[in-house]
């Protein structure tokens, strides 16, 4: 799943109806990337996973091309000359890699676990800011090693018989490549557009996976395209992929990635709503700890100061 934050002036005192606004965009983003997650799992006996991010991002190129081809044409020299290296190496991370991690892990653990472990990705940010030389406070330390404690609980089966996925292993790689990326988004230029951004990551990161979807067709063969096939496609394409993006960028534009942020701090629980309720997938009382220590660590270390 890719997050683009443009850079807005600070508003300090929003009016009351933008705050609300800001919030119940975020509120529509989280909601509609943790669907992501249940059609992941859902697709995993019926399309591979490479072909899932390979049909899910041209969707999305389509989709987004209306808005952002046209500026993106405009800055295509200053791309080419000055940021090319850094599009490319965003398109890789939160298109290429990050959703195939996602689409991968939904072949063996549950889209609740998928959730659970994603919602430890704030942290994770943390981390890749310390290594980047930025000092850390002692809550923001304290809240990674809850929410650390809470993912190996989890994917260590220690809590009450939650059992051990390969998959947990491969959504732990694409947290920390969803946390390189949105720590990649600080760089971001001043000069680059959002748009002209959110459709060349697209149009570079669906271009990376073509070797990968040849050699799923060659090995796997493709899918039936089915209405149960095209239709989580669709939606992960149109929805979580254009739609969610532009919801978020605007509830940055009025309230602020803080304040947004903390929104997104519910996605494992819309996600094991989703998947309880779409799936079937029933959410134990240990999948309810290791939620409970995932969310107590992110909001520890977001409560702390450097």
């Amino acid at each position: 799943m890719t997050v683009v934050l443009e850079r807005t002036a600070p508003r300090t005192t929003p009016i009351p109806k933008a705050a609300a606004l800001g919030i119940a965009l975020a509120a529509l983003a989280t909601v509609v990337w943790s669907g992501s997650f249940v059609t992941s799992r859902a697709l995993h006996d019926s399309v591979p996973p490479v072909q899932q991010a390979f049909w899910r991002w041209l969707v999305a190129l389509a989709a987004v091309a209306p808005f952002g081809a046209r500026q993106a044409w405009r800055q295509r020299r200053s791309i080419r000359r000055r940021h090319l290296g850094f599009v490319l190496l965003a398109a890789l991370l939160g298109v290429t890699v990050y959703n195939t991690l996602v689409n991968q892990a939904g072949l063996t653990t549950p889209a609740a676990n998928m959730g659970m472990i994603m919602a430890a990705s704030p942290v994770l940010m943390a981390v890749f800011e310390r290594a980047a030389g930025v000092r850390l406070g002692g809550r923001r330390v304290a809240g990674l090693l809850v929410a650390c404690a809470g993912v190996v609980l989890l994917i260590g089966g220690g809590a009450g018989g939650v059992r051990f996925a390969v998959g947990d292993l491969w959504m732990v790689a694409a947290a920390c490549c969803f946390g390189a990326y949105s720590a990649l988004l600080r760089r971001k230029p001043a000069e680059l557009g959002g748009t002209a951004f959110l459709f060349t990551t697209f149009l570079f990161g669906t271009a990376l996976l073509l070797p990968a979807q040849g050699v799923s067709l060659a090995v796997q063969g493709g899918f039936d395209p089915t209405p149960g096939t095209v239709l989580p496609i669709l939606y992960v394409g149109v929805a979580s992929s254009a739609v969610a993006f532009f919801a978020w960028n605007r509830a940055i534009a009025l309230v602020g990635p803080s304040r947004a942020g903390v929104v997104y701090h519910l996605q494992p629980v819309c996600v094991s709503l989703l998947s309880w309720a779409v799936l079937g997938e029933a959410t134990g009382t240990a999948q309810v700890l290791c939620m409970g220590l995932i969310l107590g660590g992110v909001v520890l270390g977001a409560a702390g100061r450097r």
